[in-house]
């Protein structure tokens, strides 16, 4: 009896509190939807830079909270699911608004349409992700690679020509086009839900001998942001969009190997 009166205590204990180290992540979590909920805000008030910003400051959070939940040993399935409606919010509902006001409204009919294909591939693609977290591990050869483009890279890729804008009104005959993007929104919902391979730097090492080097790198990045933060920007996520296909070969080549390894 005395240990189910033990049990029982220590049941209605976990029920009553909870340490802080698992509710810390939920919190960076919520300061993450916070900012993507803001960002329809600004959005709506034709605020462009703002709202771009922050949706960037989503992704921040959002590349935090899992950070510190590892850190503090704090991941619960509450969580999880938590950071899966702030992803859909931060980076599908509002790139889609954002997007929609800044040009598609002026497609009849068809504008809203595009728009919310994207916010639909946003949920699909986090749905996805929650059911993968219950599979079997995948092979050695995924472990530098995301299936489908990220959620936060997503949005920033819809985001591109809003940033170039910023520094180039006069590209605006182009890229604020309802043509653009509408096949914009299209290619990255698909890059979204699809399976093609994108490179992940979550497990990547760096060389010793290329510490000072990425060191140099980090500086001039921060002083690039600090000069000229949408060309910067612009020109990073540019770059991501070229390294998919890189990234597919590297996959290839890596796949490959595994299985000539294993055979």
């Amino acid at each position: 009896m005395e240990r189910i009166n033990q049990k029982l205590q220590l049941s209605k204990q976990k029920l009553t509190s909870l340490p802080f180290r698992k509710i810390a992540p939920n919190i960076v979590t919520m300061l993450a939807l916070c900012a993507g909920v803001t960002s329809i805000r600004y959005s709506i008030q034709a605020d462009w830079v703002k709202a771009v910003i922050c949706v960037f400051v989503a992704a921040f959070f959002d590349l935090l909270d899992g950070r510190v939940a590892r850190m503090l040993k704090g991941s619960t399935k509450f969580g999880a699911e938590l950071d899966s409606l702030s992803d859909c919010v931060s980076f599908g509902v509002a790139p889609a608004i954002m997007i929609y006001q800044w040009t598609m409204y002026d497609l009849p009919k068809f504008g809203w349409f595009f728009c919310l294909l994207l916010s639909v591939g946003m949920a699909m693609r986090l749905a996805r992700f929650n059911t993968m977290l219950e599979d079997e591990p995948q092979p050695e050869y995924w472990q530098n690679f995301f299936v489908g483009v990220p959620a936060p890279a997503a949005a920033a890729l819809v985001m591109m020509p809003i940033m170039i804008s910023f520094d180039f009104p006069e590209l605006n005959w182009l890229i604020r086009s309802n043509a653009f993007c509408a096949v914009l929104l299209v290619v990255v919902t698909f890059l979204m839900v699809s399976r093609i391979p994108t490179v992940s730097t979550k497990k990547m090492k760096v060389p010793t001998y290329m510490f000072m080097p990425l060191m140099l790198v980090v500086a001039l990045f921060a002083s690039f942001i600090i000069t000229q933060p949408w060309l910067t920007l612009g020109t990073m996520v540019a770059l991501y969009a070229l390294s998919i296909p890189l990234g597919v070969l590297v996959f290839v080549h890596q796949k490959k190997a595994f299985e000539a390894k294993n055979k």
